[in-house]
């Protein structure tokens, strides 16, 4: 990922938190990567505070936070299907060692609605940490299943990716569930429609939809723009890129800092 020395969008200059993005390196098919310098570099460029990463490795993940402290957030990627998966999700919360839960059905190949989900869940509800749950790809991270899941855990604190990602059926779905379960918040990277943003902010709530890039999937220059012309103001787009991830991670702080 290469940026070009300079901030591309005025805008861009508003206060940021990347509530999705990846460290590490995704072979096969997708050809990304990016280290955890990289993106301390990158997230300088356009005036990110903190990212929130994940990658299949938890210590890839875990270690980019140890080098980068207060700057890169690991949450831990949790494969439901293997048996040692709780314990170790039970180990990685009880240390402190990590901001919340991530599960991608679809890298991982189950449903997010599946009972062998619920483990980690229970944990995660016991923690008061949030869960980060992909979207968008049949059969697996449908914006339905994301939102039984929710239902089944009304305490627990979901977050749907990519609000529905790709497929402009699955992006509305999204919407829908969010406004019918206050327990459900949407994140926005890789998601193309810009208009959406702003109906998310409005119909769903102005606090429930956050600013994400995914990388490195996507560019930030890309995801800024397409939030920034999305139809919000300058208030409303200072709650999606910054104001509203914080309050739900609890890194705000008077006068507005986040948490080292």
């Amino acid at each position: 990922m290469a940026g070009n020395g300079r901030r591309l969008f005025g805008k861009s200059e508003m206060r940021k938190i990347d509530a999705h993005a990846h460290v590490g390196e995704f072979g096969s098919w997708c050809g990304v990567a990016i280290t955890a310098a990289e993106m301390a570099r990158e997230m300088g460029l356009y005036g990110i505070e903190r990212a929130i990463v994940s990658y299949p490795d938890n210590r890839v993940a875990l270690d980019a936070q140890e080098c980068f402290p207060g700057k890169l957030c690991a949450l831990a990627w949790m494969n439901p299907t293997l048996p040692s998966a709780a314990d170790e999700f039970r180990y990685l919360s009880g240390k402190g060692s990590v901001s919340g839960l991530k599960l991608h059905p679809l890298f991982n190949a189950y449903t997010a609605n599946d009972e062998c989900v619920f483990p980690l869940m229970e944990e995660a509800v016991l923690r008061d940490l949030p869960v980060f749950v992909h979207s968008g790809h049949p059969p697996f991270s449908l914006p339905w299943s994301i939102g039984q899941l929710a239902r089944e855990f009304p305490k627990a604190r979901v977050v749907m990716v990519h609000m529905g990602h790709g497929h402009g059926v699955y992006i509305q779905a999204a919407i829908d569930v969010a406004r019918t379960l206050d327990n459900v918040w949407l994140e926005n990277s890789g998601m193309p429609m810009h208009t959406k943003i702003a109906e998310a902010y409005r119909r769903v709530g102005s606090g429930r939809i956050f600013w994400g890039s995914d990388v490195p999937f996507h560019h930030y220059a890309v995801e800024i723009l397409r939030t920034e012309v999305s139809g919000l103001d300058r208030v409303q787009l200072e709650d999606v890129f910054y104001w509203n991830i914080a309050k739900f991670m609890g890194w705000e702080r008077q006068g507005g800092a986040p948490a080292a």
